[in-house]
């Protein structure tokens, strides 16, 4: 219990850096927040098209090409939109949990990134299913948005009974994710790199000792 909290305290120290170069690196938030949001709109189109590329080679090129061209705009933007908003969220997030005393308290709080991951998966069906409304919508193929978030919905409970029958789908998904998963990805890094910092200079007073 002793060597956990050793690395809790370590990997707060790593929050409160990273917290620090944050503030001092913001600037205006107003521009802050556009250059965020522009980042992410990129970050999405190029997982949308890592995505698709890698999944479903047989979609980007022909008619369907031109259909899955024109929706990368709505996904880049519905997907940025999201993660610069979920990205204030996470910063709140760690500011209370740099408060915190217990060490179950700051790791249940910097849990819930965990939750904006899963948000985020529910979000990128609902982008999919509009950003393809969207597109019928200006094709002058207009179908009802309600049905399709029915379909995506279904295709999201299939995924999860027959995961071996949608290993595309579910690889198109985790790829879209990605954005979302980056606080996530922060955080067991930072915990990871406390752990091998606490076992190293544990092995080191021994050595010494």
């Amino acid at each position: 219990m002793h060597s956990m909290d050793s690395i809790i305290t370590v990997w707060k120290d790593y929050l409160k850096q990273l917290i620090a170069f944050y503030e001092a690196k913001r600037g205006n938030i107003f521009t802050f927040y556009l250059f965020l949001f522009l980042c992410f709109v990129l970050i999405n189109i190029s997982c949308y098209w890592w995505a698709m590329f890698t999944a479903f080679p047989e979609l980007t090129h022909g008619r369907a090409g031109v259909y899955y061209f024109k929706i990368q705009f709505p996904v880049g933007f519905l997907g940025a939109l999201f993660d610069s908003l979920s990205f204030f969220v996470t910063i709140y997030i760690i500011r209370h949990a740099l408060r915190t005393e217990k060490s179950m308290q700051y790791v249940a709080h910097l849990s819930l990134d965990l939750i904006i991951a899963i948000l985020a998966t529910f979000w990128v069906l609902f982008v999919f299913s509009f950003s393809g409304w969207l597109v019928d919508l200006t094709n002058n193929t207009p179908q009802i948005l309600v049905e399709r978030n029915a379909k995506y919905e279904g295709l999201l409970l299939d995924a999860v009974a027959r995961p071996a029958d949608n290993m595309r789908n579910i690889y198109f998904g985790l790829i879209m994710g990605v954005s979302a998963m980056i606080p996530t990805c922060v955080h067991i890094y930072m915990f990871l790199h406390s752990c091998v910092f606490i076992v190293f200079r544990q092995k080191v007073t021994i050595a010494e000792n």
